[in-house]
């Protein structure tokens, strides 16, 4: 028991011994947290707060001692590598940090890692060492200024006009590859070369510093250099040049005020060369109206110039329409107390002034309306400087509407009624499909063509209840539908009336209620339309397709644009539907001066209408900065027209004689007056011959395919007599070819567009014929052509017909006797030996009538005149020849007359005359024209004088 005790006491000394030897308790300690700094191209740290390791085992050899301290990766996983620690003095635990290689700022600026001490431990082996916590260390590498500033470019370029002072030019720039903000910013540039007038401040701005002059001095030279703040200049300095620009004025260049044009040659640029100067003024926004002025050119621009119903027809429109506003005839009257204006292009224009000019169109007319289909169609223009208004009220500020056409037709059993009304800039159709039952319907259009004082034409298509309105072609749907079921019923009476309407049956009753007196069958008008009116029609039964239309009224002539696929990147362009105003707009210059560039003319029309034509261009500029943007005046000019080509209408064919027997004009389809006319229209233009080698110029002509409107044969002199004359005419010709015919004693005209080919037809188909006993002389015609309503005329074919009579009419007393008075009286027949011709020797069947009775009157002489021959050629025997010369000649002038007298009005007939005189003459008295042969010459003709019924002095 006792040995038991001793051995635990034993091992509870060693125990005690063991535990007394051991020393290293407690950890080294350091600063959680350590700032550094080292110099660029150094390795040494300089930590604040120092690099102390503490251990409270102090001062027990080893274990209070630091051995070491260990660097380990910061939070970016870097730095370990670069960095290490070592320990100055063992016992106060003072450390250095160092870097293994020198640092480069411009590299890597910043670094973070940890840092841990451990001590000594228990021995000089370092058994049981402990070691600290992990402290961050974050070292920064102080920059040294190693590099110098290097220009961004080594050339700088600037272009500035002349005269101003700028407060930037250019801006130069350098940079610094340092990489503290003291040595890597650029603390100042500098001019470097002298007497220059130009200034750069810090930021690397050159302005001038006196108005630049480019006639002194075009270019200016000069060299920057630049300072960092360490003071370093630039390695290399740079090179600004400035060239100084002529002074700049914003606007259009390359304007040209006048601008022509030469019919036919489709479209044309209006500003081939045109582009706009900004002067450097950033802009955003550009805007540019073209303006082209074609009201005063017929209505409102140029159209065809034929006749309505000629264009209709090209146009192949529906016929059938009925004029409203007539020209005044006995057949017409409703016309003919409106008073009219002149028009450029033939139409008949009236004037309304909206109270008493009111065309009331008779019931036989109105009658022929009736049905909802129907098209009505207008020349319309609001105002105007002929006019006088009826009131001082503005023509835009009137609150009464204007009626243009106020109608009520009776239909099969019941009565519509409509009326077109202006009121504003607003154009009404008030339609009322049955007045007994049903409601009105009121279609409103908002129009701009309505009050702008111009001519439009207007196209009002009803389909009941569709309406479809065209305005110089285009077209517009009701911009409002108004149900007007309150107003009262109109009067069941069948009535139409032209600039105004009539007062309702209500307000009558109401006037002579209160004893207003009132004349029976007075009419007081409501609502006067104050304007021009033309053309004005009604066509019953379905409507004209768009295309018709268009054809009929759209303007030949317009602005355009080019090519659209041209157009660049953010430009619009916008044409109104009369194609006079055209608007671009564009944020780019270079896009928008090459589009304006291709804004064009065109005018479709082979003869268009020569004239001027104002045109305007206005320019709308938007700037970043608005207080200085631009503001560009408006241009003015003018395009010319020029006179066309004027085509020359031929007629030929046909001699300017005619002579038939007189029993083929008294047939029942007389004689045709033109059957081999032949009508030829050609185009004479300039020709350029110095290309060829010839001086001078040239016309040359080229035949073209042309259409005509119109022919006209007159009879010259007297008109034609219905009881012994007539002109007819192939009417299933004229109908065949839609063509219409005027068939007067005074004249036939046949109109309409039609091609050369088919006038020429018409024309031969003429003929002229006699009655039965009618005889006559001659007859002489004129034929003469036109197209584009008269505007280009022919030449005047005229034709003179001769009769030929039958020689058994000379044995007829009564037609010897009729010949007689009209050779014995020639002032009531003026004219008529005009035409006269001998017959032709080798057909002795027919002669002319004057020389019928020239015969038989020579044929009472004749026994007489032998005789008188005989005895003179026997005295010429007896006596000398000189002797008797006197009366030789006396005797042969008069057996010459009565043989030899020639009806000679044309030249192109004497020598055949003459030939007739000749043969005649030696059949019958061969001696007497031996005998005579000086006077034979003289006594060819007969010179009668007369007046005729022009006043003018005949011969024959």
């Amino acid at each position: 028991m006792d040995r038991m005790n001793f051995l635990s006491f034993l091992l509870l000394c060693l125990t005690s011994v063991a535990n007394g030897n051991k020393a290293n308790k407690h950890k080294p300690w350091i600063e959680t947290e350590y700032q550094g700094i080292v110099m660029e191209n150094d390795n040494t740290v300089l930590l604040n707060p120092p690099l102390f390791a503490l251990d409270k085992d102090a001062p027990l050899h080893y274990a209070g001692e630091i051995c070491g301290f260990r660097v380990h990766n910061g939070p970016s996983g870097s730095g370990s590598v670069q960095f290490e620690a070592v320990v100055l003095d063992r016992s106060t635990g003072e450390g250095l940090v160092r870097s293994k290689e020198p640092l480069d700022c411009e590299s890597q600026r910043e670094h973070s890692f940890t840092i841990q001490a451990y001590d000594c431990g228990e021995g000089p082996d370092g058994v049981n060492s402990k070691k600290s916590h992990k402290a961050t260390v974050h070292v920064r590498v102080n920059d040294v200024n190693e590099f110098s500033p290097v220009f961004v470019e080594r050339r700088y370029e600037a272009s500035v006009p002349e005269g101003r002072l700028f407060d930037r030019i250019v801006r130069v720039e350098a940079l610094d590859a340092d990489c503290s903000p003291q040595y890597s910013q650029i603390c100042f540039y500098d001019i470097i070369t002298p007497n220059v007038p130009f200034a750069i401040d810090n930021d690397g701005n050159i302005k001038n510093t006196e108005p630049l002059d480019s006639k002194h001095q075009r270019v200016h030279t000069f060299w920057v250099t630049a300072f960092d703040c360490g003071k370093n200049r630039a390695q290399a300095d740079a090179q600004v040049v400035v060239t100084v620009k002529p002074s700049c004025k914003p606007g259009w260049i390359g304007w040209t005020k006048r601008v022509e044009y030469t019919p036919g040659s489709g479209s044309i640029p209006l500003f081939p060369s045109l582009h706009l100067e900004t002067c450097e003024e950033t802009v955003w926004n550009i805007q540019a109206t073209v303006e082209l002025q074609t009201g005063h050119i017929g209505k409102g621009c140029d159209r065809d110039s034929y006749s309505d119903r000629s264009v209709r027809r090209l146009c192949g429109a529906v016929r059938g329409e009925v004029d409203l506003l007539p020209p005044p005839s006995p057949a017409a009257n409703w016309t003919s107390a409106l008073p009219t204006l002149p028009s450029s292009d033939s139409s008949l224009v009236f004037s309304f002034n909206g109270s008493n000019h009111v065309a009331v169109v008779p019931d036989s007319v109105v009658s022929a309306l009736s049905g909802d289909h129907f098209t009505l169609q207008l020349w319309m223009r609001r105002g105007g400087a002929s006019i006088q208004p009826a009131t001082t009220q503005t023509r835009g500020n009137r609150k009464d509407e204007e009626t243009i056409v106020c109608s009520t037709v009776k239909n099969d059993d019941s009565f519509s009624h409509y009326s077109l009304s202006v009121h504003g800039c607003r154009l009404s159709l008030f339609y009322w499909p049955d007045v007994s039952a049903a409601r009105p319907v009121k279609f409103l259009w908002k129009l701009e063509q309505v009050c702008d004082s111009e001519w439009h034409h207007l196209s009002l298509s009803v389909q009941f209840p569709s309406v479809t309105l065209y305005v110089d072609g285009v077209t517009f749907d009701p911009a409002l539908i108004h149900d007007n079921g309150a107003i009262p019923n109109p009067a069941p009476r069948q009535r139409m009336f032209i600039g105004a309407c009539w007062e309702p049956e209500e307000k009558q009753k109401e006037i002579l209620n209160n004893t207003i007196p009132e004349a029976k069958d007075s009419v007081k008008y409501v609502g006067g339309y104050h304007g021009l009116l033309s053309g004005v029609t009604v066509r019953p039964g379905s409507v004209e397709p768009h295309s018709v239309v268009e054809c009929l009224y759209a303007c030949r002539e317009g602005l355009d644009f080019g090519d659209l696929e041209t157009l660049g990147s953010g430009m619009k362009v916008h044409v109104n539907p009369s194609q006079s105003v055209l608007v671009l707009e564009g944020d780019d210059i270079e896009s928008f001066n090459r589009a304006v560039q291709q804004v064009t003319y065109r005018n479709s029309l082979r003869f268009a209408t020569p004239g001027v034509r104002p045109l305007k261009l206005t320019t709308s500029l938007r700037c970043f900065n608005e207080e200085s943007c631009l503001s560009l005046k408006q241009l003015e000019g003018y395009l010319v027209v020029l006179q066309p080509d004027a085509p020359q209408i031929s007629l030929s064919g046909v001699g300017p004689h005619l002579a038939r027997p007189a029993p083929e004009f008294e047939g029942p389809r007389g004689v045709p007056l033109f059957p081999e006319l032949r009508i030829v229209c050609s185009l004479s233009h300039a020709v350029n011959t110095a290309a060829q080698g010839m001086e001078g110029g040239a016309l040359m002509s080229d035949a073209v395919a042309h259409t005509l409107d119109g022919c006209e044969v007159q009879p010259l002199g007297e008109e034609l007599n219905p009881e012994r004359e007539e002109l007819l005419v192939d009417m299933d010709v004229v109908r065949e070819r839609g063509l219409e015919i005027i068939n007067t004693t005074a004249y036939i005209a046949i109109t309409g567009a039609e091609s050369i080919s088919v006038y020429e037809d018409v024309l031969r188909s003429v003929r002229y014929r006699l009655a039965k006993g009618s005889a006559r002389f001659e007859r002489r015609f004129r034929l003469s052509c036109s197209e584009m309503n008269g505007r280009y005329t022919s030449n005047e074919l005229t034709l003179e017909v001769n009769f030929l009579h039958s020689l058994d009419s000379l044995y007829h007393p009564s037609h010897l006797l009729a010949s007689q008075q009209q050779f014995l009286h020639p002032s009531h027949h003026a004219g008529e030996l005009s035409g006269h011709t001998l017959p032709n020797p080798h057909r002795n069947s027919v002669v002319p009538g004057a020389a019928t009775v020239i015969i038989m009157v020579c044929v009472g002489f004749l026994v007489v005149m032998v005789i008188l021959g005989v005895f003179r050629i026997r005295s010429i025997h007896r006596r000398g020849e000189g002797a008797r010369g006197g009366a030789k000649e006396g005797s042969s002038q008069w057996d010459d007359s009565a043989l030899t007298i020639i009806v000679n009005p044309m030249e192109s007939y004497e020598s055949r005359m003459g030939i007739c005189a000749e043969n005649e003459g030696e059949g019958e008295e061969d001696e007497e024209v031996a005998e005579s042969p000086d006077d034979a010459s003289d006594d060819q003709r007969i010179i009668i004088k007369k007046e005729g019924r022009d006043g003018n002095a005949r011969r024959y």
